[in-house]
């Protein structure tokens, strides 16, 4: 359950609507989800969010679907339940397969494993690895 209440359009200040018209228009949709209504109770704290989330999702050197699975594996890694869901939905709707799933989550489980291992051990980094100062 959500600490503070969703902020409906019909509720929302002209600075919020005016981002939740932004997300539908962006997203070409008329739906607004409860991350962004949630958001809206702080309208800097949710325009500043849109902004950034709408530029680093938006087009790019990496695909959509690829964005939408390094989003997914850094969710699970935080162990962020709405995250998990939502971009689930949205990787799916881009093309995601249950094995593409499958396989982006052993290799979430398995960079966790191995960084724990790197760090617990404090291997040093191989020079051949390095990026040149």
């Amino acid at each position: 359950m959500s600490l503070v209440k969703p902020v409906e359009y019909e509720d929302a200040s002209p600075e919020v609507r005016a981002v939740y018209d932004d997300i539908r228009t962006t997203r070409k949709t008329d739906y607004v989800n409860n991350f962004w209504k949630i958001l809206a109770n702080d309208p800097p704290t949710l325009r500043r969010t849109w902004e950034d989330t709408r530029a680093t999702m938006g087009p790019g050197a990496l695909d959509p679907l690829t964005k939408e699975l390094i989003y997914l594996a850094v969710s699970a890694t935080n162990n962020c339940e709405y995250c998990i869901h939502t971009h689930h939905a949205s990787a799916t709707a881009k093309g995601m397969t249950a094995a593409m799933f499958a396989e982006a989550m052993a290799v979430t489980a398995l960079a966790n494993a191995n960084n724990r291992l790197a760090n617990g051990y404090r291997i040093d980094v191989d020079e051949r690895y390095r990026t040149p100062g």
